[in-house]
């Protein structure tokens, strides 16, 4: 299987690790104005920072990490993916997209080694937005001096097992993308309206 990863240096690893299996062929396409190799998946990590640059390839699957990005903005190929940073490492990827898209794409990440997901199409998918709502809670939290960033965190890594407090995930995966996505949900839901502490920082 050929296939095919725009990455950050950070992302890289950890999508090749994912993928050591068998006898999967990876290229890493750095996006210069060399043609784009052929592949049986094309994966871009970098969509939403970047732009695209998978955007001419067609009848191939084209995972997009596109959390704040709405499938109808894209191609009918592309099926988006949760690649901010603490859940890229997890052990199952996240996806949606329109239904054929999805299955195909689900598909050939099982035979390429990858476990996903499919969540319902969604702005935020389901990880995001859930963390993102977490955060927001917390600097509310913070601004009523229910207790101290350090103190939460704690809490939240004892209280519920998870791999980091609300702080800590904020900062891994930045504020800036935290708060787009909250910005955006907010538009048609005020429960995700930014914490006015949030907005501060």
């Amino acid at each position: 299987m050929q296939i095919i990863i725009r990455a950050t240096d950070h992302q890289y690893p950890i999508l090749a690790n994912k993928l050591i299996n068998g006898n999967n062929s990876i290229v890493r396409y750095e996006s210069t104005n060399e043609a784009i190799p052929f592949g049986d998946i094309y994966i871009d990590a970098c969509f939403e920072e970047e732009g695209p640059c998978f955007s001419t390839v067609q009848n191939r699957i084209v995972l997009v990490n596109a959390v704040c990005t709405p499938s109808e903005m894209l191609p009918k190929n592309f099926v988006r993916f949760n690649g901010w940073d603490g859940f890229l490492s997890q052990p199952t990827l996240e996806i949606a997209g329109n239904e054929e898209a999805v299955i195909k794409a689900k598909e050939l990440l099982t035979a390429v080694g990858i476990t996903t997901i499919v969540s319902a199409d969604e702005l935020g998918l389901i990880g995001p937005r859930v963390v993102s709502m977490i955060i927001n809670e917390a600097y509310f939290a913070l601004a009523e001096n229910v207790s101290t960033k350090e103190e939460i965190n704690t809490a939240m890594k004892l209280g519920t097992n998870y791999p980091y407090g609300p702080f800590e995930w904020c900062e891994l995966i930045g504020f800036k993308r935290v708060s787009t996505l909250l910005q955006s949900l907010a538009k048609t839901n005020e429960r995700y309206s930014l914490a006015p502490a949030f907005q501060n920082n």
